[in-house]
């Protein structure tokens, strides 16, 4: 049954007539004899008897009336909250993040959003891995230096500088030529044999030296502090020690990493994901991102 028909059966039937229907909701009289005429050859029974004066409601148009007009105002409310409910924040929002983001700064964010958009539930799933947005059902994604991916969308709300820091316990070693500087080194898993780390203004190339090697830029950053050696870390998860001059700056390193917040769609983009999107990129307006 067409629900449009039915509603336009009981538009004719409430207002007593097709001409009076028509006057109600400014539709064409033609439109309304037309639909009640669908409706009735697709149920096979007469609803409506078209006198000269006035219709007459059919014993199968009554029993028609009473019992769809109450399902049928349910229906249409429905609707309007959908719609209505539609354009507000609200319900579950799901977000793959890297782990040290997270540790820094989601959970702080996240609390602040929630305070403005208490209806939002969010969910933070922290792994330094590629998520699937569609597949595991990800509403957004934080990425560090994302590759171009057609399928998805979105915006780079900060940048953060990568620092070759130390301890100033650590001396500094001193270029005496053109090759690369040995340094007492911490490095991540991704470091590779070979690589040199090059300070942006050219003057002065290191040459890592392994002392140890840890998966985390937080027990890194401990290490550091601690006297342990040199290493990179970015300038958003040392700028209190480097204040503070627990830590001291060799120099910057290659380019600044980006972060950016993804999306599937810009079409019918949700009022939850909009809204957080936006959060975010309000949350650092320098553009740089400092915790």
């Amino acid at each position: 049954m067409d629900l449009n028909a039915l509603k336009d059966f009981h538009l004719i039937a409430t207002s007593g007539g097709i001409g009076a229907a028509s006057r109600a909701s400014g539709r064409p009289k033609a439109t309304l004899s037309r639909r009640l005429a669908e409706l009735e050859e697709a149920l096979g029974v007469r609803l409506i008897e078209r006198g000269s004066r006035r219709l007459e409601i059919t014993e199968a148009g009554q029993l028609l009336l009473s019992r769809t007009i109450g399902p049928v105002s349910e229906i249409d409310e429905a609707v309007t909250l959908v719609q209505e409910g539609s354009a507000k924040p609200r319900g579950h929002l799901r977000i793959a993040a890297p782990v040290l983001f997270s540790q820094v700064a989601l959970g702080r964010l996240a609390a602040r959003f929630c305070a403005i958009y208490p209806e939002v539930r969010i969910e933070v799933v922290s792994e330094d891995r590629l998520s699937d947005l569609v597949d595991e059902h990800f509403d957004i994604a934080v990425r560090v230096n994302p590759n171009k991916e057609s399928t998805l969308v979105g915006r780079c709300f900060a940048r953060d500088r990568l620092i070759l820091a130390a301890s100033p316990t650590f001396d500094m070693p001193k270029a005496d030529s053109g090759a690369p500087v040995p340094v007492a080194a911490v490095v991540m898993p991704s470091y590779q044999d070979g690589e040199t780390w090059t300070l942006h203004n050219g003057q002065i190339c290191f040459s890592p030296q392994p002392v140890m090697q840890l998966s985390s830029l937080l027990t890194v950053r401990d290490a550091v502090t601690a006297g342990a050696g040199a290493a990179i870390l970015p300038q958003s998860i040392i700028s209190s020690q480097l204040e503070s001059g627990e830590l001291v700056s060799w120099g910057e390193v290659g380019n600044p990493t980006e972060l950016w917040i993804l999306h599937t769609s810009r079409r019918l983009q949700s009022p939850k994901v909009k809204a957080f999107v936006d959060f975010i990129c309000k949350q650092f307006p320098g553009g740089w991102f400092i915790t």
